[in-house]
């Protein structure tokens, strides 16, 4: 039975082949502790590491010195009928990053996963569903402003669409991370890779989040979390963030209320902002470094202009 290790918001499953050793133990936690500070990583990589050795404990393979090649190309042929490419990528890099630690580390002498050749995959158009302006308005506007969870719901999504924040950034934000410059309220977003991040709030921005912090009483409260769950029991907000779990299932809440068929995700709002300012004259450049991207090509991702002429194009078809 795999032991059950907990680092910060990680769980981390140890296999049979990693428990039995204490150096290989050791190396193997350091990989997930010392390596990897990004927490969605984390979590990403010790799912997809987890998956392959219990693979391989259930085929008789003992030790990670036994693992081939063979190995690896076939439980990366065997998931890529039941996953999508990108998740099939996504656990081939881990494993290769996992290995090329324990090969440094004197643990493997060699790395099984270099020689494993994962699937093809190219895109022009991310995959994340996008609003409307007009239901990204409807959506904000069905919120009932009456409550401290209202606006505290429409500050969020507001903040996500408006100035494009990952909800992640958005989550991890303090009081003191919504500050006045130049007459205009400013946000501070503190994104992936440990960037901090600028910009100032669009109006209609500015107004949720000034009536939440007012009806929260935030801003004498620099150092606590921005946007926090609701105490149980009472309409007034705790000291705990806000989970982002809680925040997705927000999200499904806020749009089945408004009536919005669309799948929505935490992403929705990011994409849906990028591509109304592309809408209306923005240029990519601009959206990308209002976005944080190192490159215009992650942005044009999020850029779905085309489906609106596509759409025409098909409504061509008369019969």
């Amino acid at each position: 039975m795999n032991q059950i290790v907990t680092l910060g918001a990680a769980v981390l499953d140890l296999p049979t082949m990693v428990a039995g050793d204490t150096l290989t133990k050791r190396r193997f936690l350091e990989f997930f502790t010392a390596n990897i500070r990004n927490p969605n990583t984390r979590k990403a990589y010790a799912r997809s590491a987890a998956a392959f050795l219990d693979w391989c404990d259930r085929r008789g393979i003992a030790a990670l010195t036994a693992i081939q090649p063979i190995h690896v190309a076939t439980w990366i042929e065997e998931i890529g009928r039941s996953h999508s490419v990108p998740t099939v990528k996504l656990r081939l890099a881990a494993i290769r990053h996992l290995f090329d630690w324990m090969v440094t580390g004197q643990i493997m002498p060699t790395n099984p996963a270099h020689s494993a050749r994962g699937p093809s995959y190219s895109t022009k158009k991310g995959k994340t569903p996008v609003l409307s302006p007009e239901e990204a308005r409807h959506l904000l506007a069905s919120i009932p402003d009456d409550t401290i969870a209202g606006k505290r719901d429409r500050a969020l999504i507001g903040l996500m669409t408006y100035s494009f924040a990952r909800i992640g950034a958005a989550l991890s934000m303090k009081v003191r991370d919504v500050y006045v410059q130049s007459r205009h309220l400013w946000v501070r977003l503190h994104e992936k890779g440990g960037k901090r991040h600028e910009m100032p709030c669009h109006h209609t921005l500015e107004a949720y989040l000034d009536g939440y912090m007012e009806a929260g009483g935030l801003k004498d409260h620099p150092h606590s979390p921005l946007f926090r769950t609701i105490a149980r029991g009472t309409a007034t907000l705790s000291e705990t963030p806000l989970p982002q779990a809680n925040a997705y299932a927000m999200i499904q809440r806020r749009a089945k209320a408004a009536g919005i068929d669309t799948a929505v995700c935490c992403h929705t709002f990011r994409a849906t902002g990028i591509t109304a300012y592309l809408k209306n004259g923005g240029t990519l450049e601009k959206a990308a470094h209002m976005a944080n991207h190192s490159s215009t090509r992650t942005t044009q991702l999020y850029d779905r202009r085309d489906d609106e002429v596509n759409l025409d194009e098909v409504e061509r078809i008369l019969i």
